[in-house]
């Protein structure tokens, strides 16, 4: 993605967008939570999210509300594979939510820096810094240690929620290695993720089965207007945290936005024990998930030296698209 040059950003621009994607990243996991609990059918879910996406981009455009571009073939097909990594992320973290309670949930998202450093040494990628390489395995020992204290423990969930860190890793390595959104705005990049994930959004829920009963239980729960609340809100937010994660990433830097993402996990991590139900408290999981923390707050810091240390480059740390 094309940065802005600094005279376009100002430093109020630059905290609301920061301020911005923090809240609607933190609120997005409790409203994601707040509607699986009602209902289940996580593939549809993402499917009416990109869907109200994609419709609000393209009447935004043919009314005059935005200069996007209409849709290029050429990059399209660049973006495809991309898009498709990029929502089976999306999708196995939301179906993960389903059995994962929201600590454990953001601790086992913490473990991508680790998958993404991995993913480095077998790509021949050159070797990260001491800070950067022990803050992700205290990162990850203490998602071992608060997995061992979690009485909500659900093999099923966390498998999920791996593969979603897995599928998150191919993203950001693919994106880092094709350049694929280099030159594209914020909303033009929202658009193209919504508009190439729907067939294959649709043929998913077709093939598994989901649809049409998804559809017929949706109908039914729009009587409750709690149910409708949350579910507006769902598909609002979702349309919030990508325009704002891409906008941070642009106006201020991939860095700023990890930073931010790691914060709002600590924040996520400490509201997800009272909201929703709370969360069972046991010394071993609330030890494990204060190491889980304290080691996204360290590799922060550590890349944060890391950039201050080098010399300016045009390219963007790939952390930048952790959601």
């Amino acid at each position: 993605m094309e940065n802005r040059s600094d005279s376009e950003v100002t430093p109020f621009l630059s905290l609301s967008a920061a301020i911005s994607y923090g809240i609607a990243s933190m609120a997005m996991v409790f409203i994601n939570k707040a509607i699986l609990m009602q209902y289940s059918q996580s593939m549809t879910l993402l499917t009416l999210q990109q869907l109200a996406t994609a419709l609000l981009i393209h009447f935004g455009r043919r009314m005059g509300y935005t200069k996007a571009k209409g849709v290029d073939m050429s990059t399209a097909r660049k973006l495809l594979p991309v898009s498709l990594f990029y929502n089976a992320n999306v999708a196995f973290a939301l179906a993960s939510l389903k059995g994962v309670n929201i600590p454990m949930y953001i601790a086992i998202k913490r473990l991508t820096p680790l998958a993404v450093l991995i993913a480095g040494f077998f790509s021949g990628k050159g070797r990260p810094t001491t800070q950067v390489t022990l803050s992700v395995i205290l990162t990850a020992a203490g998602v071992i240690i608060a997995a061992l204290g979690d009485f909500s423990f659900d093999l099923f969930g966390y498998s999920l929620a791996l593969t979603s860190v897995f599928f998150q890793t191919m993203y950001l390595v693919l994106v880092e290695k094709s350049g694929a959104e280099d030159g594209l705005s914020s909303i033009e990049i929202m658009f193209y993720n919504s508009f190439l994930s729907l067939p294959f959004l649709l043929f998913v829920i077709i093939a598994t089965g989901e649809f049409p009963n998804s559809l017929a239980l949706l109908f039914a729960k729009s009587n409750s207007l709690y149910f409708l609340v949350i579910l507006i809100l769902s598909l609002v937010m979702g349309i919030v945290l990508n325009f704002t994660m891409f906008l941070c990433t642009i106006v201020n830097s991939a860095l700023t936005t990890t930073i931010v993402g790691v914060l709002k996990g600590v924040g996520s991590t400490t509201f997800g024990f009272v909201l929703l139900g709370g969360v069972e408290v046991h010394a071993l999981n609330v030890t494990g998930l204060v190491i889980n923390s304290a080691g996204g707050v360290w590799y922060s810091y550590a890349k944060y030296q890391q950039k201050k240390n080098k010399p300016p480059n045009l390219i963007p740390d790939i952390e930048a698209h952790r959601k």
